[in-house]
């Protein structure tokens, strides 16, 4: 059987308390993130949505810039 008060014991069991406290801080942190990971998602799917919008803009600026001046004429006149 164990004996309590051997050195190895100690050593063991302080080896074993340094561990789980480690993993339960470990655990604690990584459950903390969760709200934190909730925002970043929503967060980048608002990004995203704001990428898609900018570069169908950038499409009709491109268009703009590189017709020709009846054909620009006549798509703004068909816009108004």
């Amino acid at each position: 059987m164990m004996d309590i008060d051997s050195p190895f014991t100690m050593v063991v069991l302080i080896v074993l308390i340094a561990v789980g406290a480690g993993v339960v801080k470990t655990w604690i942190e990584t459950k903390g993130n969760g709200a934190a990971d909730e925002e970043t998602r929503l967060r980048m799917e608002d990004l995203e949505k704001e990428v898609l919008r900018l570069r169908d803009r950038v499409k009709v600026l491109e268009k703009i810039t590189t017709d020709k001046d009846s054909r620009l004429r006549d798509e703004i006149s068909r816009l108004a």
